[in-house]
């Protein structure tokens, strides 16, 4: 598979690593981006994996009201200094990120923070769905990982395609952003509030 510059070029930019390993991750995860992240972040290789040691302390706290008032965002985003915190990319960054809860309702910021009996639940349904199907297992279990990761985009604020460039996930912006500002950048907590709906 050819490994395009640009995409070496945008895996360097979101994980800080080399030219070579980059292109070396693209290769071993034949172009797949988040793969390639991954094994960079296995192979330590990653200013990622060594920005995410670091501890985000600083930050800020964004609100976002939308739809003449009937749709309100409160989001907490860490950072590790005062100064980043008062960078005006960042406060950008932090603004984006309500917007987008605004619009897309995620329910978690991460995989890690569905609960497991609810990624059960959904595995079971999915399986229950094709229960009438004459499919071998492996296969079953092929489209269940698939709707998965559909069900993650849909309630994961970082699997989520961004509202403003639906060509990346928000877990490469905030990629991109911590290694354009040099620091570990964590979306600790959102809230989301829409009028007349009960939490």
């Amino acid at each position: 598979m050819e490994i395009s510059a640009q995409d070496i070029k945008k895996l360097r930019e979101i994980t800080g690593a080399g030219i070579m390993d980059c292109k070396q991750a693209l290769n071993e995860a034949n172009g797949d981006f988040e793969k390639a992240i991954e094994w960079l972040r296995q192979k330590g290789l990653s200013a990622l994996a060594k920005r995410a040691e670091r501890e985000a302390k600083e930050g800020l706290i964004d609100a976002y009201i939308h739809f003449q008032g009937r749709v309100g965002v409160l989001i907490e985003v860490n950072c590790e200094t005062d100064f980043v915190a008062r960078n005006e990319e960042f406060k950008k960054f932090v603004h984006d990120l309500a917007m987008q809860v605004a619009a897309q309702a995620p329910l978690y910021v991460s995989r890690e923070d569905v609960p497991d009996e609810l990624i059960e639940k959904e595995r079971q349904i999915y399986f229950e769905q094709m229960k009438d199907e004459n499919k071998p297992d492996h296969i079953k279990e092929k489209i269940v990982e698939g709707k998965m990761e559909k069900f993650y985009e849909q309630v994961c604020l970082l699997d989520q395609s961004f509202i403003k460039n639906p060509d990346i996930k928000i877990k490469d912006y905030l990629g991109e952003m911590a290694a354009k500002l040099g620091e570990n950048i964590v979306i600790r907590r959102f809230v989301r509030f829409e009028l007349g709906e009960h939490s």
